[in-house]
């Protein structure tokens, strides 16, 4: 199950890591007032499941740390990773009964939870969650677009490439810093996890990862401290005309 953390439960939205990206970045004093009164942290266990696909869903959350996976179970059993929950994401669709993807804890996670049904009537009365809303809603299709091409068509030394270029920009932004030049994180995926993700085999990604680190691309201490020296050379590695800019 998962804890309700009493740590976390005096924390003010105001001092929340995550509050310039978060679901709540364009809210008044006031409507954080609001949200104050509906909210709840949660923590939960590497390799813990949040919620499973079908299941009746009665809050939505923001990750505050951690990744979490969604994935979807086709009928033989067969799973597939289709997208990373990063922190400042968003979980769980107002307006939506059951959950659409497994959410499982890829590492230990923490998020901040809404009650759905007054959240759902808080955006109503406040344009600003929902309008922030809709940007996140849009900037997520916009990046399943783009890991539609990164599947289809990508080689694997880009597709290790282009996955670390997303986790570090999103590093980068949550540490309002400005990912050129050094970047320095600790990747949040085991390689079985990436292998999942990236649909290839374990054995690949540890080879690219290799490869890599011995072309000067990334360097690594153990398999998870990733320092990248130069930020425009690895994006030059993901195989894009072009960074696109900070990533949503």
């Amino acid at each position: 199950m998962a804890v309700t953390d009493p740590h976390l439960a005096q924390t003010e939205c105001a001092d929340c890591p995550i509050r310039h990206r978060a679901v709540c970045a364009r809210c008044e004093t006031d409507e954080l007032d609001q949200l104050e009164a509906i909210k709840y942290y949660r923590t939960y266990d590497a390799g813990q499941t949040v919620i499973w696909s079908g299941d009746r869903m009665d809050f939505v959350a923001s990750v505050i740390e951690g990744i979490a996976t969604l994935s979807q179970t086709m009928e033989d059993g067969r799973t597939q990773m289709v997208g990373l929950l990063l922190p400042s994401d968003f979980v769980g669709r107002p307006g939506r009964e059951t959950a659409a993807y497994d959410v499982v804890a890829t590492t230990a996670l923490t998020m901040c939870c809404f009650r759905k049904k007054p959240f759902e009537e808080l955006m109503i009365r406040t344009p600003h969650i929902g309008q922030r809303l809709l940007e996140m809603t849009l900037d997520e299709l916009d990046a399943a677009r783009e890991w539609m091409l990164l599947l289809g068509r990508k080689t694997a030394r880009e597709k290790i490439a282009s996955l670390l270029a997303i986790i570090a920009r999103r590093d980068a932004t949550l540490k309002l810093s400005n990912p050129r030049g050094r970047i320095v994180f600790d990747l949040p995926l085991t390689r079985e996890a990436m292998a999942d993700y990236l649909g290839l085999t374990l054995e690949t990604v540890s080879r690219q990862m290799s490869a890599l680190k011995r072309d000067g691309v990334i360097v690594l201490e153990g398999k998870r401290h990733v320092t990248i020296p130069d930020f425009d050379r690895l994006l030059g590695e993901t195989g894009d005309d072009s960074d696109g800019g900070m990533l949503p």
